[in-house]
């Protein structure tokens, strides 16, 4: 993940507001705060959400991303691997709560499995993308600086699968 930090980082100013959105385990916003940032984070599942606040050793929220209401409010919003479990019409506005909620000037690290459409693996939904289809899904928000893709192989030693990857 250093690789990922490192680019998105470069972007927040030193003790800035990170949203960790959809933390899951609590992995990115430890690695954060341990960086000096300061990071609010939440997930929808409160069972993740609590073990994430132990892991991360600050509280961690529960909440969907239909609840993000802030305005202006963040230097950087993480959303690594957590807006795939939105449905497809869920995207597009989860995305514009999320851009709502960023300051000028500031960035949105997020990704997607590579792929089209949705499915359902292991009990869980996925909804997957393509550098076309995220362009598509981000050109309504306006004041968009820059779109920077690029693909990433999965690490995981035990998964084939190739991630499309965003700093907005």
């Amino acid at each position: 993940m250093s690789e990922l930090y490192e680019g998105f980082l470069a972007t927040i100013p030193a003790g800035g507001l990170i949203l960790d959105a959809g933390c899951g385990s609590g992995r990115d916003t430890k690695e954060f705060i341990s960086r000096g940032y300061r990071v609010v984070a939440f997930d929808a599942s409160p069972e993740l959400a609590a073990l994430a606040s132990d892991f991360a050793e600050q509280p961690i929220g529960v909440r969907n991303f239909s609840e993000v209401n802030e305005q202006s409010f963040y230097d950087g919003i993480w959303a690594c691997a957590s807006l795939l479990h939105l449905r497809e019409y869920e995207v597009p506005v989860a995305l514009e709560r999320l851009w709502s909620a960023l300051k000028p000037e500031g960035v949105i690290y997020l990704s997607f499995k590579l792929g089209v459409g949705e499915r359902r693996h292991n009990g869980r939904h996925f909804t997957d993308a393509t550098e076309t289809q995220l362009q598509t899904r981000l050109a309504p928000l306006g004041d968009v600086e820059s779109v920077e893709c690029w693909i990433t192989k999965d690490q995981r030693p035990d998964r084939q699968e190739n991630w499309l990857n965003a700093l907005i």
